[in-house]
C-alpha cells in the first residue's frame, strides 16, 4: 500500500513537471513567432525608438587626455572645491565638463585648461555656475 502511494505521487510529480514543461516552451515558442522582424530586441517597446547604445570603452588616448585635464584643474589651487570636482569625459577626442563653479571666471578657467589640452573645439563646457539660474 505505502509502495503504491509513493508510486501515484511520483508519477503525479512527473506528469506535473512535464506539463509545466510544455507550457513553458509553449508560451516560448508563441513569444519567437510574434516577434516582428522590423522591430528587433533593441527596440523600446513602448515608444518605438531604438534602445540607447551602451556607452564605448574609452581610448587609451582618451584616458590620456582625461589624466592631462584632470592634473591640470587640481593643480590650480585657485579654483573652489567645487571647481575642482568637475567631471570630465572624453570619447573620441571629445571632452565634456560637466559640474559646477562657483563664478563665471572659475568656469572660463576650468574650459581654457581643458582646451590647451584637447583643442578648443573639442571641449563641451556644461559647467554651471553656482547659484545662476540657467534658461
Amino acid at each position: 500500500m505505502r509502495n503504491a502511494r509513493l508510486a501515484i505521487r511520483r508519477a503525479v510529480a512527473a506528469t506535473f513537471t512535464l506539463v509545466l514543461t510544455g507550457a513553458f516552451s509553449i508560451t516560448a515558442l508563441g513569444a519567437a513567432a510574434s516577434q516582428d522582424p522590423q522591430r528587433p530586441d533593441s527596440y523600446n517597446s513602448n515608444s518605438g525608438v531604438p534602445a540607447e547604445k551602451p556607452k564605448a570603452t574609452p581610448t587609451a588616448s582618451d584616458r590620456a587626455m582625461t589624466q592631462k585635464i584632470r592634473k591640470a584643474i587640481a593643480a590650480d589651487k585657485s579654483l573652489s572645491g567645487e571647481g575642482r570636482r568637475v567631471k570630465v569625459t572624453t570619447q573620441d577626442g571629445k571632452v565634456t565638463l560637466q559640474g559646477s563653479a562657483q563664478s563665471e571666471a572659475e568656469r572660463t578657467s576650468i574650459f581654457t585648461k581643458a582646451a590647451d589640452v584637447a583643442g578648443g573645439t573639442n571641449v563641451v563646457n556644461n559647467i554651471k555656475v553656482a547659484g545662476q539660474q540657467q534658461p
